[in-house]
C-alpha cells in the first residue's frame, strides 16, 4: 500500500518547525560566539579554556586552578558585564517583537510608548540633583514606567476611538513632551560637571555594570519575558486586528495591557541601567522574522537570542576599538542602520 502523500498544511507545519529550529540554533551559535569573543578581546584576555575551568569551578565546587586575576576579571568584572549585555540585548530585542505585533507595524520600537523618554527624564532629573547613582538608576526606571502609564491613562480617556493608533499618538506626543523636559535639564545643568555625565549617560554605556546591577535587572527581566512567552498563541491571535481577534474570543483590552505591562517592564529597567540603546528593539525582531517566520511563539525566542549575541557584539567593540569607550547609542545607530536596510532589501515575503 503506498504511502500518504503529506498534506500542504503538513508541510507548511515541517517547514515551519525547521525554520524554527534553524533560527534558534542561528542564534544559540551567535550568541556563545559572540560571549566567547566579549571575554576573549580586551586589556586581560581570557580563553576558551580559563573560560571553561572557572565555570567547572563554580558549577561543581572543585578548587579554581586560575590565577587571582583570571578569577576577578571573568566573575567581577567581564563576566558581570557580559551578562547584562546579553540582558540589554534580550530585552529590547523581545520588547520590540511584542510591540511591532501587538501594534501590528513594522516600525514599531520599545520607545514608542515614552518608555525611553520617560527614563531619560528620570535619570537626567537625578544627574541635575546630583544624586548617588542607585537613585539615578531608580529614577530611570519609575520614569519609564510612570510614561507608559499616563499614555495608557489618556487612551483609557478617549474611548470610543481606534485604541491602538490613539495609544501610539499618546505616545509620540508623550515621548516628545517628555524629550523637551530633557533638553531644558541640559540647558540648566552645570556645563562642567553635570552636562558631560547627562550627555553620557544618553548616548549608552555598560561601563560601569557590577553584580548588584545584575540582581536588579534581571527579575525585572525575568518577570517581563517569561509571562510574554506564555501568551504566545493569543499574541498571535492580536496579529489578526481588532475584531477577528474578539471574534476568536481573545480579550484584546486586556492582553494588550499585559503585553505592553510586559514590554514596559524590561525597557525600562535595562534603560535604568544602560542608557539610550536605539535600533536594538527596531532591527532584531526583523532579522528574527527573516529566519523563523512570523509567530510569535518561534519569533520571541529567535529574537532574544539574537539580540543578546548583537548587542554583545556591539558592547565589545565599545570597548575595544579605541583606548576610550564608544557610546553604545552610537555604534547601535551605525551597524542598526545599514542591517535594518540590508533586511528590508532581502526580504521577499510582506510583513505580515
Amino acid at each position: 500500500m503506498a504511502a500518504r502523500e503529506p498534506s500542504t498544511g503538513e508541510r507548511q507545519q515541517t517547514t515551519a518547525r525547521r525554520r524554527a529550529l534553524s533560527g534558534v540554533v542561528v542564534g544559540s551559535a551567535a550568541l556563545a560566539a559572540a560571549a566567547l569573543l566579549a571575554f576573549s578581546l580586551g586589556a586581560y584576555p581570557v580563553t576558551a579554556n580559563d573560560l571553561g575551568l572557572w565555570l567547572w569551578s563554580h558549577l561543581t565546587g572543585a578548587p579554581s586552578t586560575l590565577d587571582r586575576s583570571t578569577e576577578l576579571v571573568i566573575g567581577q568584572i567581564r563576566g558581570p558585564r557580559v551578562v547584562m549585555a546579553m540582558i540589554v540585548g534580550s530585552a529590547l530585542a523581545a520588547a520590540g517583537a511584542s510591540y511591532q505585533g501587538l501594534f501590528r507595524n513594522p516600525l514599531v520600537s520599545p520607545d514608542i510608548l515614552g518608555v525611553s523618554s520617560g527614563a531619560a527624564l528620570g535619570a537626567v532629573l537625578g544627574i541635575f540633583l546630583s544624586l548617588p547613582m542607585l537613585a539615578i538608576q531608580a529614577m530611570a526606571f519609575a520614569g519609564g514606567l510612570a510614561a507608559v502609564a499616563i499614555v495608557y491613562g489618556i487612551t483609557s480617556t478617549l474611548r470610543g476611538r481606534d485604541p491602538v493608533l490613539v495609544l501610539v499618538l499618546a505616545g509620540i506626543v508623550i515621548g516628545t513632551l517628555l524629550g523637551s523636559g530633557v533638553s531644558m535639564l541640559k540647558v540648566l545643568a552645570d556645563p562642567y560637571d553635570q552636562l558631560p555625565a547627562i550627555t553620557f549617560w544618553l548616548l549608552g554605556s555598560l561601563s560601569a555594570v557590577n553584580r548588584g546591577d545584575l540582581a536588579s535587572v534581571a527579575p525585572a527581566f525575568l518577570l517581563g519575558l517569561v509571562p510574554l512567552m506564555a501568551l504566545h498563541w493569543r499574541m498571535n491571535v492580536m496579529t489578526l486586528g481588532e475584531e477577528e481577534a474578539r471574534s476568536l474570543g481573545v480579550d484584546t483590552t486586556r492582553i494588550r495591557i499585559a503585553a505592553i505591562l510586559c514590554a514596559t517592564l524590561m525597557t525600562a529597567a535595562v534603560v535604568s541601567i544602560g542608557g539610550i540603546i536605539g535600533w536594538v528593539g527596531l532591527v532584531i525582531p526583523h532579522i528574527a522574522r527573516f529566519l523563523v517566520g512570523p509567530s510569535f511563539g518561534r519569533l520571541l525566542p529567535a529574537a532574544v537570542l539574537i539580540g543578546a549575541a548583537f548587542m554583545l557584539l556591539v558592547d565589545t567593540l565599545a570597548r575595544t576599538l579605541r583606548p576610550t569607550e564608544i557610546p553604545l547609542g552610537v555604534l547601535t545607530s551605525v551597524i542598526g542602520a545599514p542591517i535594518f536596510i540590508w533586511v528590508l532589501a532581502t526580504a521577499k515575503r510582506q510583513w505580515q
